[in-house]
């Protein structure tokens, strides 16, 4: 009886797992320390310096000694709370505008534009090849009493309506809210667009098509389809003209008059005509929780996170 040869196979040898080495494991690490050392230095460290500065008494001659005075900023808001209420309407005023300007755009770009999108882009951001203070100069031109801007609104009526709400005076644009509005209004407009027309192109169109042969309206599509999914866009534009604008002071001091000074304005005054660096530091860390408070609330009722 022959004995039948069977060619047994050897097990199979369990993957070995090798754990990275140290160095390797460290490189995400080298890789944000240039980020960190950046924050730390020309954020943290000077927020620490103003905070250290906000609790301090003296003069600019004698010196300035940290007392852990808290009581400055009590002072501070119960003297210039008017800038802070003119500086948040202002802000507020001037991100709405730029919302109601910004979404028709960025949803013309990003839908309608074809082969003309990337020159509207390019001419979006335009406005930034020149400086900030050379654009909001040329609004003063442009909103002089003899402008044919103002010649046309005077034409259609609309400074008696604004006249009548306290925007303006009389005839007259340059020197009063109307022109500090517009001034933030078109200085922040491009931080609107971009970030609602990165948005807006995410968008995949085969929703709009599934919308259309449900048989919804265009109207009805725009309100359950395309401005929910662009929720995140409008959020970060909001936010990136708020946040800039509520602090601005530019457009104040070269459109507005001594009636529409911002907070920005009294803070810069204070730190270099004034030189009470206490009171500055502290209008400035004022200014700061307000808008974090605002923008936290704000976001938590925006019901999205995912910012662009």
């Amino acid at each position: 009886m022959s004995a039948t040869l069977v060619k047994e196979t050897p097990p199979l040898e369990e993957p070995v797992l090798r754990k990275p080495s140290t160095r390797r494991r460290l490189v995400p690490y080298w890789l944000l320390l240039p980020g960190i050392v950046w924050l730390l230095v020309f954020f943290a460290l000077p927020m620490v310096y103003q905070a250290s500065t906000s609790v301090q008494t003296g003069s600019l001659e004698k010196g300035f000694e940290v007392t852990w005075h808290f009581q400055t900023y009590w002072e501070a808001f119960q003297e210039y709370w008017p800038q802070f209420v003119r500086s948040l309407l202002y802000a507020g005023t001037a991100t709405l505008l730029c919302l109601l300007l910004g979404y028709p755009l960025a949803y013309l770009i990003a839908f309608k534009a074809g082969r003309w999108r990337n020159l509207l882009l390019v001419l979006v951001i335009a406005p930034f090849f020149t400086s900030f203070l050379i654009r909001t100069l040329a609004w003063k031109t442009i909103l002089a009493d003899d402008s044919l801007v103002v010649d046309a609104l005077n034409t259609l009526h609309v400074l008696d309506v604004t006249s009548w709400l306290g925007w303006t005076e009389g005839n007259r644009v340059l020197a009063t809210p109307m022109a500090v509005v517009a001034g933030l209004t078109y200085n922040f407009l491009p931080f609107m667009i971009l970030p609602l027309y990165t948005s807006l192109e995410r968008i995949d169109g085969r929703l709009h098509e599934a919308a259309k042969d449900l048989y919804a309206s265009p109207a009805t599509t725009f309100r359950k389809v395309t401005f929910p999914l662009s929720m995140p866009g409008v959020v970060s534009g909001t936010l990136l003209t708020f946040i800039p604008a509520s602090g601005d002071y530019v457009n104040a001091e070269l459109l507005g008059s001594t009636d529409t000074k911002m907070v920005g304005n009294v803070i810069q005054s204070q730190f270099l005509r004034v030189l009470d660096y206490p009171t500055a530091a502290a209008l400035s860390f004022i200014l700061m929780a307000i808008v974090l408070l605002m923008v936290t609330v704000y976001i938590r009722r925006a019901g999205t996170e995912d910012l662009v």
